[in-house]
């Protein structure tokens, strides 16, 4: 078996976790390769008394791994994904964060739960990732990547709204006035889009959410629409650019640069183990339904 391993930050709660999964997976002889800079952080890490030289780098991924283990909070997970793409390697995510909601464990599961994930005793649960260009095309990095969560456009050096024209399959849909404009995943449905009053999406739906960001005109809602639906974005404000994200990256686009946003033609499968569900996760972590008297 093949693994990939891969984190950004190594924080002294998190250590002796990290430290446990390598040391789990070096007596199974698990063949693993972790990201260079993580695989730094842990070498320099005091905490781990082992250097795992024989553990090797990875720049790229290939088919030939089996699973890719990603440790962190939901940041992380959401980089990760641009490593995986259209290979179809499951993701493990390991929680070391606080919320974690897109993790298939937490810190203290790790031992509990690696025989059954290794034996492969899990399902997957597909998720949608949104992919976008521009016209005139931008060369920023930024728009080589794909979003598991959102798109959102935002204002940039002011305080005053912007207007954001939206299209649906080149059809004319409204002009928003607002801080914004968020295209959520079902995935990010409980993200961004959730806090700024959309409405909380299952992962299997065939869906996207368009989720104005503090709108002006107050009859704007959040709206559902088919997830093969092409939206196109025009930006204007009395700024010359904007911000525009894909989860945690940014970049600047001038005004009236059209904004291309469509469904990548493949999923990103998560490992879900057995006991959880999205409905579980809902419960736990949004603590949905909470209420003193139950």
């Amino acid at each position: 078996m093949k693994i990939g391993i891969y984190g950004q930050f190594y924080h002294a709660n998190a250590a002796q976790y990290i430290g446990q999964l390598l040391e789990l997976l070096d007596k199974k002889n698990i063949e693993v390769l972790i990201e260079e800079e993580f695989l730094k952080l842990i070498r320099t890490n005091n905490s781990i008394e082992k250097d795992y030289a024989h553990f090797t780098i990875f720049e790229e991924l290939d088919n030939s791994f089996d699973l890719f283990f990603c440790i962190g909070g939901d940041g992380t997970i959401l980089k990760s994904i641009n490593y995986i793409r259209n290979l179809d390697i499951p993701i493990v995510g390991i929680n070391t964060g606080r919320l974690g909601f897109l993790a298939t464990i937490q810190k203290e599961q790790i031992e509990s739960t690696l025989d059954e994930i290794l034996e492969k005793k899990f399902s997957l649960s597909p998720r949608s990732v949104l992919t976008m260009e521009t016209n005139p095309k931008n060369f920023d990095p930024v728009f080589s990547h794909i979003a598991l969560n959102e798109i959102a456009v935002s204002r940039k050096n002011t305080t005053s709204m912007i207007t954001v024209d939206t299209w649906l399959d080149d059809q004319y849909l409204t002009s928003y006035w607002a801080d914004g404009l968020i295209i959520a995943t079902p995935t990010g449905s409980t993200g961004y889009s959730l806090s700024c009053g959309g409405p909380v999406i299952t992962p299997d739906a065939d869906s996207i959410v368009i989720t104005p960001i503090a709108p002006h005109n107050l009859n704007a809602r959040p709206l559902v629409i088919k997830d093969h639906t092409k939206i196109k974005l025009k930006v204007s404000g009395r700024e010359e650019t904007h911000l525009v994200s894909m989860d945690s990256r940014i970049a600047t686009l001038e005004n009236d640069t059209e904004i291309i946003i469509s469904k990548a033609p493949y999923t990103i499968n998560f490992v879900e183990l057995r006991e959880d569900s999205f409905l579980n996760t809902l419960r736990k972590k949004l603590l949905w339904g909470e209420d003193k008297r139950n």
